[in-house]
């Protein structure tokens, strides 16, 4: 359900005094500096504890026992912790911002069933297996349901609402189609069960470098967007006053989200959460501007994403939990707290 900003987080936000936004800027110092922990910690921690003398040698040297486990087992997938991260993070921001739904991420839209739904056909019907198979599958199938969206949302003319009653529309049937082929195709069921868990450990050299570029791409478009998205935020009227274009704004919008949603979706699965909860609390302290909620995002999301892999490994070593699922048991009570905390505010 589409739920309107208050009016103080539609105005766009008026130039900071020099304190606040001192703040701002030492905050996303600090953000960078947790995330380089919190890398750090993913190469390091795992089945087999290293210390950081043992992952400098792996990294540097990649040879012997280091090498083969900080290289070939933990940095593609920090690696990918980041890019995906920092794809979900911001493609959860920017949607926020086009559907004006302080609460929406990025499955609003029916990317992740989009890209789902590919992979499973590429499965079922092409007999595809792999992930550098169905990557492709995954980030076209995204594409495509996000034109769709936009096609049905009325193109230039669409509206917050209108896109986001066609992504949920789309959601459903798509998401239909999906338990009807893994029903019948038990095969498929079997292949699909790790995948629609949403897993980094999968990630090797070639998966970064099929996603980078799209990633790459949906960052500069989204951080590009934040001035026409923070007009945008004031309404309609006003942000064509200001000189806004509208429907340019929110097919880049979806452009980016789409872009975004679908590399990451296509190399790790559907994560959920990490798009709707970074953004919102970055939110609570950059106040509505743009400007600084999508750096932060793409910063603090892949903190959240590698810490929850790295937790996943920790609580049930020496097996691990997927990253997906502990995304999952940290964003359900989360969000319900967000949902109430909202309501509260609006009563």
């Amino acid at each position: 359900m589409l739920v309107d900003s208050p009016p103080e987080q539609r105005a766009e936000a008026a130039p900071a005094p020099p304190e606040r936004g001192a703040a701002r800027a030492a905050g996303l110092v600090v953000s960078v500096l947790l995330l380089v922990g919190v890398a750090v910690a993913s190469l390091a921690v795992g089945a087999k504890e290293l210390a950081l003398g043992e992952v400098w040698h792996g990294l540097f040297h990649n040879s012997g026992t280091y090498g083969d486990v900080v290289v070939d087992e933990r940095l593609w997938r920090t690696l990918l912790g980041l890019l995906a991260g920092a794809a979900l993070g911001l493609a959860g921001a920017v949607l926020q911002a086009l559907t004006r739904n302080p609460l929406a991420d990025p499955g609003l839209l029916g990317i992740n069933a989009g890209a789902s739904a590919a992979v499973v056909s590429a499965i079922t019907f092409l007999g595809v297996t792999s992930l550098r198979g169905y990557v492709w599958f995954a980030f076209l199938g995204a594409a495509a349901v996000g034109a769709l969206v936009w096609f049905l949302g009325g193109s230039r003319g669409a509206t917050p609402v209108r896109l986001a009653l066609a992504g949920t529309a789309l959601s459903a049937a798509l998401y239909g189609y999906l338990q009807a082929v893994m029903i019948v195709d038990e095969a498929a069921l079997g292949k699909m069960r790790f995948w629609t868990v949403g897993s980094l450990n999968a990630a090797t050299d070639r998966t970064i470098a099929q996603v980078l570029p799209f990633i790459a791409v949906g960052v500069l478009l989204a951080l590009g967007l934040a001035r026409p998205l923070n007009a945008m935020a004031m309404g309609d009227d006003t942000a064509k006053a200001l000189g806004a274009h509208l429907g340019r704004t929110r097919a880049l919008s979806m452009l980016a989200a789409t872009v975004l949603c679908g590399a990451a979706t296509a190399a790790c699965g559907p994560i959920v959460f990490v798009g709707l909860m970074v953004p919102h609390v970055v939110r609570s302290f950059t106040g509505p501007d743009l400007r600084w909620i999508l750096p932060y995002a793409a910063v603090l999301s892949p903190v959240l994403l590698l810490g929850a892999d790295v937790l996943g490994r920790i609580v049930a070593r020496p097996a691990e939990l997927q990253v997906g699922i502990v995304t999952a048991i940290l964003g359900g009570p989360v969000f319900i707290f967000l949902v109430r905390r909202r309501r509260t505010a609006q009563l």
